[in-house]
């Protein structure tokens, strides 16, 4: 089963979001996490620092990323294993740098998440991100 990770910037209460090209095969013409596909090779911390490069532009600092979880999405040929993770810092301003992967990005507001055609699983974690918040600052501490 294939693996991706996607990740979580929040800033100001409001959550980056990337919108999918309509063309998309797997979950076309809705919002989503950014991220993508673990390659041969890569830990999904070095796969979430290259996507976030490559899709937004930006550089994140890892040690200020915690894993929140991790789900199964899809099914058949399509089912792959996501990991979501919490980007507490990063350098840089994101800007869409895969308009073929994406025709939009916007930062949402954690409560209007609910309004949007988001796909699978993966976003059911940023409609709680205040606790995630508190868990990532908690697994900090330890």
């Amino acid at each position: 089963m294939p693996a991706v990770v996607t990740g979580v910037l929040v800033q100001g209460g409001a959550v980056l979001l990337v919108h999918r090209r309509p063309d998309k095969r797997v979950y076309p013409d809705v919002w989503d996490l950014p991220g993508g596909q673990v390659e041969a090779g890569e830990s999904e911390l070095q796969a979430l620092a290259r996507e976030m490069h490559e899709e937004l532009g930006v550089h994140i600092v890892a040690e200020s990323a915690a894993r929140l979880g991790v789900l199964r999405a899809g099914r058949g040929a399509d089912a792959v294993r996501v990991g979501v993770w919490l980007i507490g810092a990063w350098a840089g301003s994101p800007a869409n740098r895969a308009p073929d992967e994406h025709d939009d990005i916007a930062w949402v507001g954690i409560g209007a998440l609910g309004g949007l055609s988001l796909p699978h699983g993966v976003l059911a974690a940023a409609r709680h991100l205040p606790a995630f918040e508190r868990l990532a600052v908690i697994s900090a501490l330890q």
